[in-house]
């Protein structure tokens, strides 16, 4: 598929009338509602923001290509907009945008389109391709010059990603041979810009390179274990999961995909000198990704915790909306019982509940023992909330149950698989659907049967301890978490107070869950309102931003703040963490509950205690934001210029 099936004249802007970022977004998603590419135009904007979130599209040298994946794209389509005066897009070099492309694929966009959408951002590296574009009188122009391109470069070739990977071999080679991987989140265009950008730059200077992409459309020009072998040494700019382990006892720079399009030549320079340490792959980082990240046991904690939350999420909205007919609506021998309350407390507390520790020990030793530790770690999860051995504690050893038969069940599958590793080669087929399941199974199985009892009742006292705090302590526990849930903006202080809201809530104390996301919500509201009362104390993007904190903020996303934590950590943070401090205290001296574990404003509803308790909480969040507005009003200096 070419690009101009993609980009047409209904969807390209030729005098962008946007004067921010925000604004471009809009005009640009607008074009494409206009041109009848999208099916839901708010869920598209909400995608493009959610990708925003992660890292900017402001790739640098006068370009931005915002993209998304998403289920409101109708069908795949490009909409290209040009500034002559540039705009501030935060992108990577600082410098402002005039060449905007807003990509629009489906979630089943197929193989044809997704390499059309990737070559065109590998065509964006060509800088009198972007001079033709930033020149072009007309919209038929701006489609001539991509036409000319696609002719130019594909020649017989049928995907740009062969063209982006595997350049010619040079007739000598400097340096010996240099391996690269590239992959983004959304695997659209950073990959393949990033290819382009070291394949282009290798082949200017006679270096033997090949670039495998690890795109949408899946894995192209893949490296060959020959190619492993040969390698001199092997670059992986990666900000997602690519296979780390075939790469072990060689040489290897690992970075972000960013770094490849504008820190190419060192990056090249560093391959060459082999200035590189030697890759071991182990647990005690996260081998699935090119940059290291937090510690093994954070990342199989948040690896279960995250295939957790559905369930949790799901479920615990679900019976909350139960009591909607009443506190005994969903028990038959009460007068208030309700046939359609009961049937969302079996769904939400029957199953989704009821599934929510087995599938957080399952993914816990997923992570650690890969495939087959899911079947043992179901199991584990299975047995800490059914075997308890306590009477009158039907809910086993629970959260903290489930923890331990994660990781029992990981490590216990790993030992396993060493065992049998001797075996022939004729039995490696039995490995995975006999040998693993079956001893994985039993040995975790019996030791949960056997440590299950007393650890349900260390479970049952911690939570009739926290349940039996009052006065200054419950307040002083909200503090803490209020705090925690504000230091680190959705890292791993912040995840683990939102951890334990979900443990406490799993031991039917809504208390806590209350407090957490209460907290949580604060940091990007409290910003939100500093960049309204306080306009002098921020730029202009930074306003335009403080707009979105808003949304992001009432719909408990902390991770709203980030943009504003990063620019200025010394005020922020601190403002932040002493305002959701003050909301969780705050939250805990009114004794609120809440059954739902997200959702923010939309769940406030759901309450424990009816009104009088709904305007308790929001005040107890309004108090904590303009607390942390009102600290980062009087931190912060004006800025030079307030635009």
């Amino acid at each position: 598929m070419r690009i101009t099936q993609l980009l047409t004249e209904n969807t390209i802007i030729l005098d962008l009338q946007s004067g921010s970022k925000q604004q471009v977004l809009n005009e640009l998603i607008d074009q494409l509602d206009k041109a009848g590419k999208l099916n839901d135009k708010n869920g598209f904007t909400k995608d493009i923001l959610a990708r925003e979130a992660q890292s900017t599209t402001g790739i640098g040298e006068t370009i931005a290509i915002p993209h998304a994946k998403s289920a409101a794209v109708k069908a795949p389509a490009i909409a290209f907009g040009r500034s002559f005066d540039g705009i501030d897009f935060e992108s990577l070099d600082g410098q402002p945008a005039h060449l905007f492309f807003m990509i629009a694929a489906t979630e089943g966009a197929n193989d044809d389109h997704l390499e059309a959408l990737s070559r065109l951002a590998t065509f964006l590296m060509d800088e009198k391709f972007r001079v033709n574009i930033l020149e072009a009188k007309s919209k038929q122009q701006v489609l001539q010059v991509v036409s000319d391109k696609e002719t130019e470069v594909d020649g017989p070739l049928d995907d740009a990603e062969t063209v982006a990977s595997n350049p010619e071999e040079p007739q000598a080679v400097a340096g010996g041979k240099i391996l690269a991987v590239t992959a983004c989140p959304t695997g659209i265009a950073h990959t393949y810009m990033a290819a382009e950008k070291l394949s282009g730059r290798a082949k200017e200077r006679n270096i033997n390179l090949k670039v495998e992409t690890n795109g949408s459309s899946g894995v192209k020009n893949r490296l060959t274990d020959a190619d492993i072998a040969e390698a001199d040494a092997i670059i992986v700019a990666a900000d997602t999961k690519v296979d780390m382990a075939r790469f072990d006892g060689k040489p290897v720079i690992q970075t972000q995909v960013g770094k490849a399009i504008y820190e190419t030549d060192k990056l090249l320079d560093r391959a060459i000198a082999k200035d590189a340490p030697i890759y071991k792959h182990d647990r005690t980082k996260d081998s699935d990704t090119g940059t290291e990240t937090k510690s093994g046991f954070y990342k199989h904690l948040m690896n279960g915790v995250s295939n957790m939350l559905p369930f949790v999420v799901g479920g615990g909205i679900l019976i909350a909306l139960s009591f909607f007919w009443g506190i005994n609506a969903t028990d038959p021998d009460s007068p208030e019982y309700n046939e359609f309350a009961a049937m969302l407390m079996t769904i939400g507390g029957g199953n989704a509940f009821f599934l929510m520790v087995p599938v957080l020990a399952g993914f816990i030793a997923m992570s650690i023992a890969d495939r087959p530790g899911f079947a043992p770690g179901m199991i584990g999860g299975l047995l800490a909330i059914t075997v308890t051995g306590v009477e009158e504690a039907s809910g086993g050893s629970g959260f903290l149950g489930g923890l331990i038969a994660g990781f029992l069940a990981g490590y216990v599958t790993v030992l396993v698989k060493k065992v049998f590793a001797p075996l022939p080669q004729s039995l490696e087929g039995l490995k995975p659907v006999l040998f693993y399941p079956v001893f994985s199974i039993a040995i975790t199985g019996i030791i949960m049967m056997l440590i299950n009892p007393p650890l349900t009742q260390v479970y049952s006292e911690i939570s009739a301890f926290l349940e039996g705090l009052g006065g200054t302590n419950l307040v002083l526990v909200g503090l803490l978490l209020g705090g925690m849930m504000a230091v680190d903006m959705g890292g791993p202080v912040n995840k683990a107070a939102y951890t334990f809201g979900i443990a406490m809530l799993d031991a039917q104390n809504f208390n806590f869950m209350a407090t957490v996301m209460a907290a949580g919500m604060v940091p990007p509201l409290g910003l939100a309102i500093a960049t309204t009362m306080f306009k002098k104390k921020f730029t202009k993007p930074e306003r335009e931003a403080g707009k979105t904190a808003y949304v992001l903020g009432a719909s408990f996303i902390t991770e709203g703040v980030i943009p504003f934590a990063a620019a200025d950590p010394a005020r922020v943070i601190p403002s932040a963490i002493v305002g959701a401090a003050t909301t969780g205290a705050l939250v805990m001296l009114f004794d609120i509950g809440l059954r739902a574990p997200h959702g923010g404003v939309f769940v406030i509803g759901l309450v424990d205690g009816g009104a009088a308790n709904i305007l308790l909480y929001v005040i107890a969040i309004l108090i904590g934001s303009f607390v942390t507005a009102i600290l980062v009003g009087l931190l912060k200096k004006n800025v030079a210029v307030a635009a």
